[in-house]
């Protein structure tokens, strides 16, 4: 089966902020120690330092994640004999290559108040890999492209602002 180029998942934002993200982490721990000094009065700077730290710590975490998530899959044709890999970059710069069948699960999961979508994808032998929101993308070019995965798509689980659940 020749597959051409398809672009199977595009995230909205592929940039890493860098400088931004630093500098509100910075003000954000300033702050949050701060709060920590006001609002016990009897406190000591170790308490405030210590809820600096923390939230330090947590950003660091999620900075980490936050690179290692997919913005971009494609599947290309770059072998000599025309079979297709999977090529995947995360937010961080690191692109990887697999092959169709090592995908074992793809889900896609629509935002029912905007039109974005979520991407979870997991590999064989591997961990779970998360994509960054983009635009939903068409479930069948995923399923032209790796026939032996588990292919779903559903819509998330909250419900339109302004109407009760």
């Amino acid at each position: 089966m020749a597959i051409s180029e398809d672009l199977l998942w595009d995230a909205a934002d592929k940039r890493t902020w860098s400088v931004s993200r630093l500098r509100r982490t910075a003000v954000t721990a300033g702050c949050a120690g701060l709060f920590v000094l006001v609002l016990w009065a009897y406190t000591d700077a170790t308490r405030a330092a210590c809820a600096a730290v923390a939230y330090v710590l947590a950003e660091t975490a999620y900075r980490v994640w936050d690179r290692r998530r997919l913005v971009e899959a494609r599947i290309v044709v770059g072998e000599p004999d025309g079979r297709a890999k999977l090529r995947l970059r995360q937010a961080g710069g690191r692109t990887t290559e697999h092959e169709p069948h090592q995908v074992v699960r793809v889900l896609v999961i629509r935002d029912n108040v905007v039109d974005s979508a979520k991407l979870r994808l997991r590999l064989r032998g591997k961990r779970l890999l998360f994509g960054r929101p983009g635009r939903p993308p068409a479930v069948t070019t995923w399923r032209r492209a790796c026939p032996r995965a588990h292919v779903q798509e559903r819509n998330a689980w909250w419900g339109m602002p302004g109407i009760p659940d």
